[in-house]
């Protein structure tokens, strides 16, 4: 049978990579995103809802799916209110998840953050620490948390930290460890196509390991 998946941030780097190879993918006939804008795409298989996001408890008679992909994430600059910020980074995936376990959705896969830590004393590790501890506290049967480092690719906004990272990364990455290593938001987003059809022994995966799933997968990132 053909499935059904859900977005949750696909209208940001990594989301809109996935959700063009979901578009293009034979084994889903269907793909829900839940936006609080439109991904602006026509297709057949495409089911938006454009909604308030912090209130997604709200829709749980449409969050029905096989798998969920939850790509949602902010910056400190995008979102410098700490209240705001963890509404979004911590919020809304919880509650994503809470509604794939009372859904009986099978599959939840997250994007966290390398440095991720819920005994941290750096706030925005803190946050996605908390976010990892309570989606993996919900026991959905398929559950991957990605920890990726630097996430690269074309954005539409200008990060000056992230271009000068990039600059350094690309003149002296043969002294960085792999699992430093920036990543490009391709690499994530076949990853996660990967871990739907194909089980990982680890739910929390270092950024490393995701390139190495995807390379495995004949995506040379």
């Amino acid at each position: 049978m053909k499935k059904t998946a859900i977005i949750l941030g696909a209208t940001g780097l990594t989301g809109s990579i996935l959700l063009k190879k979901l578009l293009k993918d034979p084994a889903y006939e269907k793909i829900k995103l839940f936006s609080r804008s439109t991904a602006d795409m026509n297709s057949p298989k495409i089911e938006e809802h454009l909604i308030d996001m912090f209130q997604l408890e709200n829709h749980s008679e449409a969050f029905k799916a096989d798998v969920v992909f939850c790509c949602i994430g902010t910056t400190k600059a995008k979102t410098p209110n700490k209240e705001t910020y963890k509404k979004i980074d911590y919020g809304i995936p919880v509650t994503a998840a809470k509604l794939a376990k009372q859904n009986g959705i099978e599959t939840f896969i997250v994007i966290s953050a390398m440095g991720a830590d819920a005994n941290s004393s750096i706030f925005y590790n803190k946050t996605k620490g908390e976010m990892q501890h309570d989606v993996l506290n919900q026991h959905i049967e398929n559950t991957y948390i990605l920890q990726p480092s630097l996430i690269v690719g074309d954005r539409e906004e200008n990060r000056f930290g992230e271009k000068v990272a990039t600059f350094f990364m690309k003149s002296f990455g043969f002294l960085v460890p792999k699992k430093y290593k920036m990543i490009k938001a391709e690499t994530i987003a076949e990853a996660m196509l990967v871990l739907v059809k194909k089980e990982f022994p680890k739910q929390q995966i270092t950024s490393d390991e995701i390139k190495q799933i995807a390379q495995n997968a004949g995506n040379r990132t």
